[in-house]
């Protein structure tokens, strides 16, 4: 089966970097540094013990203070991180600068992965959230090389769907050497798909020890006074394809009650902002962009977040917040930006990429999930409304993430064991 699955990576890699070509119209930096995507390097210095997967800009950040803990306890280890997008290549590099090195994730045929190791020569790999690559896993278990899952999460629908391919997957989920799961059921997941269970530890997920710099507070008053301070305003962060006509139709409902209203809207990928704000001037709703420093009147009824690294300071500025991702069937983003600094948060129907984090805040008061646009706007008129009703459920959301903080220091500890040799 993975002689079969190799053969059709071989037959598709053609197809691959045509992707990465025609993605790169409207996102240039797509069209550079191939040759990492293939195994090639130059003669650049690549050599490091820790070797660490985050896909884009979430699992970025959410690495982040694992990353800086290995880079400030444990300099002489090194440590090589690879993204899939140039994205999350850009968040790292905000965050770091040049103490961590990084390329684009090889592709996964043997040929390929192979001079990648032969460079890096890892000790430990550390995969973020749940990246299942076949020949990564074999060609690291053939050199000895431990793989853990961190932060890790399966959903129902992906476990489905990797049972299918049981023939390739169990082989694959077994070479495993740890998975740290976020939730029981996820763990439960991990293991009906092959992993052995005592290679399963249930960790919590890391996203609850985010810890914002000192200055969100006052970044997020200076955005506020650009907005104006007396104006209900709410966030539609990390939005996708199709969902902001639905919430261009949901502000339009709340300017009928509150016509001062503010929606700040954040398309998840930057090589959208410019259609998203075509959409929203289509929308005849007054439009400013971040980008180009524009005051914010109350003429403007729409405030494009266009810059990078941003939603943490927008969330904290707003009265309310949606994550997107969830109107349409993509899955879901994170809640806890928003539930950390006390903003009532709302999701839509599809988030099960967040299920666990969804369920508890939902259960806990924290957050609400809704069915469709209508609701939502309705919610957010609720929520815009009462401020004292705003404050008790931003208060729920900071005890939730207080109470739920830890899995960072339990995931630090498994791999520092993991890169400890043991007895001989």
């Amino acid at each position: 089966m993975i002689r079969l699955y190799s053969l059709l990576l071989y037959l598709l890699l053609p197809l691959a970097l045509l992707r990465l070509l025609w993605r790169g119209r409207r996102a240039p930096a797509y069209r550079r540094r191939w040759g990492e995507r293939l195994g090639c390097y130059g003669d650049r210095p690549m050599a490091a013990g820790l070797w660490i997967h985050a896909v884009s800009v979430g699992e970025t950040q959410a690495a982040a203070p694992l990353i800086k803990h290995f880079l400030d306890h444990h300099p002489d280890l090194g440590v090589m991180v690879t993204t899939t997008t140039p994205t999350g290549s850009e968040r790292l590099r905000a965050l770091f600068e040049d103490r961590v090195r990084h390329v684009y994730l090889p592709y996964d045929l043997p040929p390929i992965l192979n001079r990648f190791l032969d460079r890096v020569r890892p000790r430990l790999v550390l995969v973020m959230e749940t990246e299942i690559w076949p020949n990564l896993l074999r060609v690291c278990e053939r050199r000895g090389i431990p793989v853990i899952l961190g932060n890790a999460r399966l959903s129902t629908r992906s476990a489905r769907g990797y049972a299918r391919l049981a023939g390739l997957t169990r082989g694959t989920f077994a070479r495993l050497s740890l998975v740290a799961a976020q939730a029981e059921a996820d763990a439960q997941r991990f293991i009906d798909l092959g992993v052995p269970a005592e290679r399963v530890k249930v960790t919590g997920s890391i996203k609850f020890d985010l810890r914002q710099p000192a200055s969100l507070e006052d970044k997020a008053e200076a955005i506020r006074r650009l907005w104006g301070c007396d104006r209900p305003v709410w966030v539609a962060g990390s939005t996708h394809e199709g969902e902001e006509e639905s919430l261009l139709a949901a502000q339009c409902r709340i300017l009928e009650t509150m016509p001062r209203a503010l929606l700040v809207l954040v398309p998840r990928h930057p090589e959208r902002f410019d259609r998203v704000a075509a959409l929203a001037e289509r929308s005849g709703l007054g439009l400013v962009r971040r980008s180009t420093g524009a005051l914010c009147g109350t003429e403007a009824a729409i405030f494009l977040g266009d810059t990078m690294g941003e939603l943490p300071v927008l969330i904290a500025a707003a009265d309310a917040a949606f994550i997107g991702g969830s109107l349409v069937p993509v899955g879901g983003h994170n809640l806890l930006e928003a539930a950390a600094v006390g903003v009532p948060v709302a999701i839509g129907p599809h988030a099960f990429n967040f299920a666990e984090i969804t369920r508890l805040l939902v259960a806990e008061g924290a957050a609400m999930q809704v069915a469709d646009a209508e609701e939502l706007a309705g919610l957010m008129s609720t929520w815009l409304g009462d401020a004292a009703l705003r404050a008790r459920i931003g208060e729920q959301g900071r005890r939730v993430v207080a109470r739920n903080r830890g899995a960072l220091a339990r995931l630090i500890t498994l791999v520092e064991q993991s890169l400890t040799p043991g007895p001989r």
